[in-house]
């Protein structure tokens, strides 16, 4: 009788010991809730791993995290946290429903190559005595660290590339390029005389410049999502040195077949409207107005990048609000140039500015912000 009551002592001892050491109860383990996210092929592998988590049964439970070493961990739409190193920690599932404000949330972790199994998710009773939560906010600042470094590297870069292309056609056009950069020319408007210069458009002088301007544009591009929608861009992409690079060069392209898109607009509705070679001018007035205003916002980009970088986000975004203004008022410059150079009426020469220039660049404007939203 007393041997077994001591045997059932012995028992219950060594069962609490070892759910204090192993954590508690498992209420529900998430093992096999893991889909891969990622677009897997021959040449790519897996990057992301998702489940569906409850945050309405058992609130006063734990879920235990199990993240492998360099890993970002999304909860919900909003980045959590990088884990430099495998990770393992609890947190309330209360907590974790005031959060989110709602019953169910996805948890997603990025990483190359990552395997179902990788990650470890679990409710359970009570949580893990391991601790890592400083470790964790550690790794996150060493990675914001590593990721400013790598921001600078492909600035810096960037602009000694855009340079070089500026002093390459500087001494191949060192007209055409003058003509560009003037500010004076935003007033002067040579090019709507009769003896304007900028009378062809396909030619390598003019698509070579266009190229120039719109990496200096897409430059600016890059940075206003790196700062202004980092976890959007984050989450699709490594921001590394290389990786930025080739977005930049990316966004250059697209950026250089949007503005040929733009001038055979331009083209038509000076067709439509019976305007004879205006299109040269008008084209070129305001891709000057881009270009002046673009390299003014790259200079001061550069100047807080390197002395003050994480006052950049709010210079990036008056800087946009700033570009967009300029703009249209712009626009309503190119309308007084008109109106004083040409016996056109004014309705007319209204409805063709709107038709060419304003109604794109604010559907343009509008798509982008639905884009970062």
């Amino acid at each position: 009788m007393r041997k077994g009551f001591l045997t059932l002592v012995f028992v219950c001892v060594a069962m609490a010991i070892s759910c204090t050491y192993l954590g508690a109860q498992v209420l529900e383990d998430y093992g096999s809730a893991w889909k891969e996210g990622g677009q897997k092929s021959w040449f790519r592998d897996n990057d992301r791993l998702q489940l569906e988590l409850d945050l309405e049964a058992f609130p006063q439970a734990f879920i235990t995290f199990e993240i492998p070493s360099n890993s970002v961990v999304f909860f919900g739409e909003k980045l959590w946290f990088f884990a430099e190193r495998d990770t393992v920690f609890s947190e309330r599932v209360e907590v974790l429903r005031v959060q989110m404000n709602q019953a169910k949330a996805p948890v997603i972790v990025f990483k190359r190559g990552i395997q179902p199994g990788d990650a470890q998710v679990k409710k359970v009773l009570s949580p893990l005595k391991l601790k890592v939560e400083q470790a964790v906010k550690d790794a996150g600042i060493q990675k914001r660290d590593l990721e400013q470094q790598e921001i600078r590297s492909f600035f810096t870069f960037s602009i000694f590339l855009v340079l070089i292309g500026v002093a390459l056609y500087k001494v191949a056009y060192p007209f055409l390029f003058i003509a560009m950069i003037r500010p004076m020319s935003l007033i002067l408007a040579e090019d709507f005389s009769e003896s304007g210069s900028l009378q062809k458009f396909f030619t390598f002088d003019v698509l070579s410049y266009l190229l120039v301007v719109n990496m200096l544009t897409s430059l600016g591009g890059v940075l206003g999502l790196v700062f202004l929608k980092h976890d959007w861009l984050a989450a699709r992409l490594d921001l590394e040195f290389e990786s930025l690079i080739l977005l930049w060069l990316l966004i250059a392209l697209v950026l250089l077949g949007m503005t040929i898109l733009k001038f055979i607009g331009v083209r038509l509705a000076a067709y439509l409207f019976d305007l004879d070679k205006l299109e040269f001018s008008h084209f070129f007035y305001l891709l000057r107005l881009v270009t002046i205003t673009s390299a003014f916002f790259v200079l001061i980009s550069f100047y807080f990048i390197i002395h003050d970088f994480l006052f950049l986000k709010d210079v990036l975004a008056i800087s946009f609000s700033v570009f967009f203004w300029i703009y249209v008022l712009g626009i309503a410059g190119l309308f007084l140039i008109m109106m004083n150079r040409l016996s056109f009426k004014k309705y007319h020469l209204f409805a063709y500015l709107c038709i060419a220039e304003l109604v794109p660049f604010l559907i343009l404007s509008k798509w982008i912000m639905d884009i970062g939203q």
